[in-house]
């Protein structure tokens, strides 16, 4: 059963073409290999792709661009197997990433999501360690040895009070991320939106320690350009409230109660305030203000 990587294409080159290779080297060649083009200027990568003689590997490219919740929206639409992953543009499959997904879905079928250790790394694939992931892999994921099948209140509870998932190293069945959509409004957290309406419909998440995945963190990510000026959390403080009203629903007061306080993003935003008003931006300021002392 191969697995199905799915790659929306909008970025650099470079990095695309780093991605692309590390699909190639894979020490399993158990996999399909599509990317999804969404109208990139220049031919670059689709001629980078033309010469890549490989019957497992498809390129499409869209005539317009369409924006990253459509492009994903088309990656799950053209998933074949039974477990898919949406890897992204700029990140890198170490040799054994399909080795660990397909041997945690053989072990845990039912696992609608798997979660596969991760490393990050910067804009020069340099192995970093910053105080973002520092807290979401050593504070907010849960601990314990060995693979850890999750589900319910308890890691929707854990995820409303910090989101420490790496979204483009996730594998899914393909079946159940089907059963859930990528909601509109939510450009910057819409990967956590659609995780937990996956929770929230009774999916289980399967964590895999076995490292195979680099994440890259770069400054000109959309969600980091977005960060300073406060943008960012006007949609993350939106979306905590339709998570807190569907736990509400399920009766899990438990992840109700953490959405409304939400406390690692409020930290995170209070994090931001004195760089904020080092630069005497009196509107990111206020922004940041409201969304640390708010409700």
């Amino acid at each position: 059963m191969p697995l199905d990587i799915l790659i929306p294409y909008w970025g650099d080159p470079g990095y695309m073409k780093e991605t692309v290779n590390s699909v190639l080297a894979q020490h399993n060649g158990d996999w399909l290999l599509t990317v999804v083009d969404d109208a990139y200027p220049g031919t670059e990568i689709s001629d980078f792709m033309a010469g890549i003689q490989d019957p497992r590997v498809k390129y499409i490219r869209k005539d317009q661009n369409a924006g990253i919740t459509e492009n994903y929206r088309t990656c799950v639409s053209l998933a074949t197997q039974e477990v898919m992953v949406i890897l992204g543009c700029d990140d890198v499959l170490l040799p054994n990433y399909v080795d660990v997904i397909l041997s945690a879905h053989a072990s845990f079928p039912d696992a609608a999501l798997i979660q596969p250790g991760v490393e990050v790394i910067d804009e020069k694939g340099r192995v970093v360690a910053t105080l973002v992931d520092v807290v979401k892999q050593r504070i907010i994921k849960p601990r314990g040895g060995g693979r850890q099948l999750m589900a319910g209140e308890p890691i929707a509870a854990n995820l409303m009070h910090g989101d420490w998932l790496y979204w483009p190293s996730l594998a899914f069945r393909t079946d159940k991320i089907r059963k859930v959509d990528f909601r509109d409004g939510f450009p910057i957290i819409q990967d956590l939106a659609l995780i937990m309406d996956m929770i929230y419909n009774g999916d289980q998440l399967l964590i895999d320690p076995e490292v195979c995945f680099q994440y890259r963190r770069h400054s000109n990510s959309a969600s980091s350009t977005k960060l300073v000026d406060g943008s960012r959390f006007a949609g993350e403080r939106e979306y905590f409230e339709v998570a807190a009203a569907q736990a509400d629903e399920l009766g899990w007061t438990k992840a109700a109660r953490s959405a409304r306080l939400r406390l690692t993003s409020r930290a995170h935003a209070a994090a931001l305030l004195p760089k904020a008003a080092a630069s005497r931006n009196k509107a990111a300021v206020k922004a940041l203000v409201r969304h640390t002392f708010g409700k």
